[in-house]
C-alpha cells in the first residue's frame, strides 16, 4: 500500500483559513503532502465563507484566529452550522478563543503538522 493511502488524510478536504501568505502556502503544502485536499487558503472572513459556502464536502478547517483586523470566530460559527470540524491555529493563548469554542483544539504557531493531521483525522 503506498504512503498516500496510509496518510490519515487522505482525500479529506480541509478548508484552510489564514491570512499571512507563507504561513498559507507552508500550511496547505504540509497538508497536501499528507494526502489532504486543500480548500483554499482564504485570507479573510469574507473570502473563507464564499469557499466553505461553495464546498459542500468539507471535512475540516484550520482557522487562524486573527485575520488582519478581524476575527475568524463567524467562519467558526459557519462551520459548526453544518457540523464541519475545526481547530483554531494562533499565536496567542487560549485568552483569545470565546468560551463557545471550548470543544475546538487549538494549535500554537508554528503548527505542527503531523498533530494537526491526527486532531483533523479524526
Amino acid at each position: 500500500m503506498s504512503e498516500e493511502a496510509l496518510s490519515p488524510l487522505n482525500g479529506r478536504r480541509i478548508l484552510v483559513v489564514e491570512d499571512e501568505y507563507m504561513i498559507a502556502a507552508d500550511l496547505a503544502l504540509s497538508l497536501e503532502e499528507l494526502g489532504a485536499v486543500v480548500v483554499g487558503p482564504a485570507g479573510s472572513v469574507a473570502d473563507a465563507l464564499v469557499l466553505a459556502a461553495a464546498e459542500p464536502e468539507l471535512d475540516a478547517a484550520v482557522l487562524d484566529v486573527n485575520l488582519g483586523s478581524e476575527k475568524a470566530f463567524p467562519v467558526a460559527d459557519a462551520l459548526l452550522a453544518r457540523g464541519v470540524p475545526f481547530v483554531f491555529a494562533t499565536g496567542y493563548d487560549d485568552w483569545i478563543i470565546p468560551a463557545g469554542y471550548q470543544d475546538a483544539a487549538r494549535f500554537q504557531k508554528p503548527v505542527d503538522t503531523r498533530a494537526l493531521a491526527q486532531i483533523l483525522s479524526r
